[in-house]
């Protein structure tokens, strides 16, 4: 069964790799047209089409998807099925195309998470399960008939960058399923409800700044669902899913600087007095809240690489009780 493969992050090239390491035949591979990227604006592949090239597949890249140019050349390739990971929406006239459909494999448990990033809202809504959908395409957003489904438990101190990384483990197995239940003509689909539907829209600049007038627990949620960590030693490369979240610290500790923080943790906390600094100054720093306290375990300051709590302080004397802005 010919299939072409429409992708662009690493999410995306990782499946690749696996169905062509798994002797599937890819005729072709759809991305977005190459981007200027670096101080020196240079174009730059991105990951699924740098896999392509080294797989000596061929790769379109159109501007428009509905161009007359882009269809003719998709039917050209004669394939029977479509896979999508991580791309834009299709029109009709795309995935129409192929005698056995168009599928796409979607990180949630649709209906649940629809959207742009449900890595980052499944954690930043504090959600204790997700998983990775395959589905039929339609003509609305991750709205098409469920394939397969597998789920994930997620704890309170589950990251983006360790999410990310476990769902691209679970996705291959998944995606190989459901294309074998496709070619075999065993597929069943089933319906989406309409009753718990949950949107995933795009992160935007303005959720990135923390509230420090939210409880701790939402705001360990928000870095949690923004941190690139995989774990204490290891970040996840695609900064566009883990942007981090971000506050300013005053003037004379950090000349103002926007500082990300990408580990933190809940702690209990006595305090009356919300939005001040506690800190010993060398061990831990936590930021009261009006509902316990943020204790930060690894931060970025901007300009810097990431570092741990302890090497901020290092040099550093906030004073006790500071006020945040």
């Amino acid at each position: 069964m010919k299939i072409i493969f429409f992708g662009t992050p690493s999410f995306a090239a990782n499946n690749l790799r696996y169905l062509i390491d798994s002797q599937y035949e890819i005729v072709g591979v759809v991305t977005p047209p190459d981007s200027k990227k670096g101080r020196g604006k240079d174009l730059k592949n991105c990951a699924v089409k740098e896999v392509a090239l080294e797989k000596n597949i061929p790769v379109l890249q159109p501007e428009r998807l509905r161009s007359s140019e882009f269809v003719s050349a998709l039917k050209v390739l004669q394939a029977e099925l479509f896979v999508v990971v991580a791309f834009r929406m299709l029109p009709e006239i795309v995935w129409e195309i192929p005698s056995k459909g168009t599928i796409n494999l979607h990180t949630s448990l649709l209906p649940k998470y629809r959207g742009a990033a449900p890595i980052n809202r499944v954690l930043i809504n504090g959600e204790k399960e997700t998983g990775i959908s395959t589905f039929f395409i339609d003509n609305n957003i991750d709205s098409g008939p469920i394939i397969q489904q597998s789920r994930v438990k997620i704890t309170n101190k589950t990251t983006a960058g360790q999410l990310h990384e476990i769902l691209v483990d679970k996705s291959n197995d998944l995606l190989v399923s459901t294309i074998n239940s496709i070619k075999d003509n065993s597929v069943e689909q089933r319906q989406q409800s309409d009753k718990v539907i949950i949107d995933a829209p795009k992160l935007t600049k303005e959720l990135l700044k923390i509230n420090w007038n939210k409880s701790a627990v939402d705001i360990h949620n928000l870095v949690r669902g923004l941190s690139p960590f995989i774990d204490e030693n290891t970040m996840l490369k695609d900064v566009a899913i883990c942007p981090s979240a971000w506050f300013f610290l005053e003037e004379k500790y950090v000349n103002k600087k926007r500082i990300k923080l990408h580990l933190t943790e809940v702690v209990k906390s006595e305090s009356i007095n919300p939005l001040t600094i506690k800190t010993d100054n060398k061990t831990y720093l936590h930021i009261i809240t009006n509902k316990d306290a943020i204790s930060i375990l690894n931060l970025q300051v901007e300009g810097k690489k990431p570092m741990t709590i302890q090497k901020f302080l290092q040099g550093r004397k906030i004073n006790k009780d500071h006020k945040i802005a």
